[in-house]
């Protein structure tokens, strides 16, 4: 017997209670009791009894997480043996041990009744370390749990997808057979992952790391270098397109916002590239010394004015953003006066005109006592302002403030919009811990059960969206064409991500709210449909219908949609998402699939687009 939308109000969900057990009984789910046997008579008794009931065993069912309402949408009713324990329900498992499961007792329809919200509540949730001894490897999560509905709790996609620029087939590989703990410590420790096939098309562009005197010679006399400005989007998306370092990229997508110089802004052509160089090659170490890095190098000190910043006018911008974005955060109370001695102790750190360097200029910086926060210094001298600077920068990336804020800002680049306290704090105080170092603070958060319950729950912007696409799709630079990279940029530009282009020093925001649009969902459904209908074109790309189908086209179009869903998402669609998809082909389930089917020949690109703009890809 099958039982259609039976929902669960808040009200008994609540009264169900919520004991901490271990309960991956997702797969034995119900709803309503029955007549064979009431419930005990008295719900709140203390005393175990044991009844044959009825059970609703859930086959499908939908969950409004802001109100804990679960809605059975189809149940199979059955006999069970029962053991109620005050509201609490027990079946005994495998071993013959009385197990609590996710079910309350329904008085309305004599039977237990699945419960979503008392099945998350029945998850173990372990408690975070009192040390962050954690912090020195990834472990595993204890547990996995889906954030949406389109999604199942398939770890290797969830990382390919948070630490990554999405899964293609080869990767998943990849990370299934290293495992949870030995793909993301690869990760970690970008040195070790080979990445031959990205180093070799990377070789056709500028060297990064080239002295930013030799670009800026080359742009005086004449050269081509604006090639090494244009390097740095280029760079970037072949990396993200291909490189084996997912999770280095993405950080050099973080980092690139925390600390931002807008791509393209005056000044910078000669320095941005090894800007880039500079954040990439510390991306997982000492928070201080990318700080450091950061606040001498020619591509900030240009952005932000402070090149031009003298003992007589001290220049504001970089001193400002220096603690409202770069470390501590508004919320901190550093006052104007804080705004003014950091913009002084900044002056001096300069760019040589003649090679466009970093050169410290003692000529151009105030002297006098100082004091930002906590921090204190008689600055008593020019020659001696660099160590001034340098002691500050230190104490900035110590502070409290700094260690929260960054814990915060990696949670909700990786984890959720909106994550814990618990997890920020946990993670703060790893930061502290190990000295301002970064790799720590990530492994925290990637071993915590917040990570690991997110599955599906952030939104991806319009670039993360954009690649994800190129990826499934096996999209890889053509050997004798590199405008590409720079095409795929323009579509995430038209649709307002340029990933290093928001035009304020705050950097392109991490939210959803900021992403979700309407006019943000025309354009990704256009960058959707052009990438999979071959554009850009001068890609090496595999045929669709392999990399979506394979070598064996199903017998039915029921059995078409699941093979491709399944390549794409690693899973089938639900059910009524089934009848809506194969409703748009025109075609029913039992339907048999030929060569010539508009589903697999011209009819499908546009199959594709449109899973792929829908919350099964859009959600991550």
């Amino acid at each position: 017997m099958e039982v259609d939308q039976a929902t669960l109000s808040r009200r008994r969900v609540l009264g169900a209670g919520a004991a901490v057990v271990a309960a991956t009984a997702a797969s034995t789910v119900a709803a309503p009791a029955a007549q064979a046997a009431q419930a005990p008579a008295n719900p709140t008794a203390t005393a175990a009894v044991v009844k044959k009931v009825y059970m609703q065993r859930v086959v499908s069912y939908r969950y409004n997480p802001s109100t804990r309402v679960t809605t059975v949408t189809k149940a199979v009713r059955v006999s069970v043996i029962a053991r109620f324990y005050g509201t609490k329900v027990y079946l005994k498992n495998s071993r013959g041990v009385w197990t609590q499961i996710p079910y309350v007792w329904s008085s309305r329809s004599k039977a237990l009744t699945f419960s979503r919200y008392l099945q998350l509540q029945l998850t173990p949730k372990p408690k975070p370390p009192a040390t962050p001894a954690v912090g020195t490897v990834v472990t595993l999560p204890p547990s996995w749990a889906s954030a949406s509905a389109y999604h199942n709790t398939d770890w290797t996609r969830h990382l390919l997808n948070r630490a990554g620029y999405g899964p293609t087939p080869a990767e998943l590989v990849t990370v299934h057979s290293m495992g949870y703990v030995g793909w993301l410590e690869a990760q970690l420790n970008p040195s070790r992952v080979s990445d031959t096939a990205c180093d070799a098309v990377l070789a056709r562009l500028p060297a990064q790391s080239a002295s930013i005197w030799r670009v800026k010679h080359a742009l005086d006399t004449g050269l081509n270098a604006w090639d090494q400005y244009n390097s740095v989007l280029q760079d970037f998306t072949v990396r993200a397109l291909m490189s084996k370092r997912q999770l280095l990229t993405v950080m050099e997508d973080f980092w690139g916002n925390h600390f931002n110089v807008t791509i393209y802004s005056d000044g910078t052509a000669e320095s941005r590239a090894h800007y880039a160089y500079t954040i990439r090659s510390r991306a997982f170490g000492k928070f201080t010394d990318l700080l450091t890095a950061i606040s001498k190098h020619p591509a900030m000190l240009t952005y932000l004015n402070n090149r031009e910043s003298t003992a007589v006018a001290p220049n504001e911008n970089q001193g400002r953003e220096l603690l409202e974005l770069h470390t501590v955060g508004v919320e901190t109370a550093y006052g104007e006066a804080g705004v003014l001695n950091s913009a002084r102790m900044l002056t001096g750190l300069g760019v040589d005109s003649d090679s466009g360097e970093y050169a410290y200029q003692p000529w151009n910086h105030w002297t006098g006592a100082v004091k930002v926060l906590g921090f204190s210094h008689a600055n008593a001298s020019d020659t001696g302002g660099e160590a001034v600077v340098n002691a500050y920068l230190s104490y900035l990336s110590h502070h409290p403030a700094t260690a929260t804020r960054l814990a915060r800002k990696l949670a909700t680049r990786f984890v959720s919009d909106t994550p814990s306290a618990a997890l920020i704090a946990l993670m703060a105080k790893t930061y502290l811990a190990f000295d301002t170092a970064i790799a720590p603070m990530l492994r925290v958060m990637f071993s915590s059960a917040e990570f690991a319950h997110s599955v599906g729950g952030k939104v991806a912007r319009p670039y993360e969206h954009l690649l994800s696409t190129a990826r499934r799709m096996g999209i890889t630079p053509a050997l004798d064409n590199f405008n590409a990279p720079m095409q795929l940029i323009y579509m995430a530009d038209d649709a307002g991500h340029n990933p290093f282009g928001q035009p304020f020093p705050t950097g392109q925001p991490d939210t959803a709210d900021h992403w979700e649009s309407t006019a943000a969902t025309l354009f990704r459904w256009n960058n959707t449909w052009n990438v999979v209908n071959n554009y850009p074109s001068d890609v090496v790309r595999p045929l669709l219908l392999n990399v979506v189908v394979g070598p064996t086209l199903p017998a039915t179009h029921g059995a078409l949609v699941d093979v491709i869903a399944t390549n794409l998402f690693g899973h089938t669609l639900a059910a009524d998402h089934k009848t809506a998809v194969l409703a748009f082909l025109g075609v029913t389930a039992d339907k048999v699939v030929s060569s010539s089917s508009a589903a697999v020949s011209y009819g499908l690109q546009s199959l594709v687009a449109v899973l792929l703009d829908s919350p099964y890809a859009t959600l991550r």
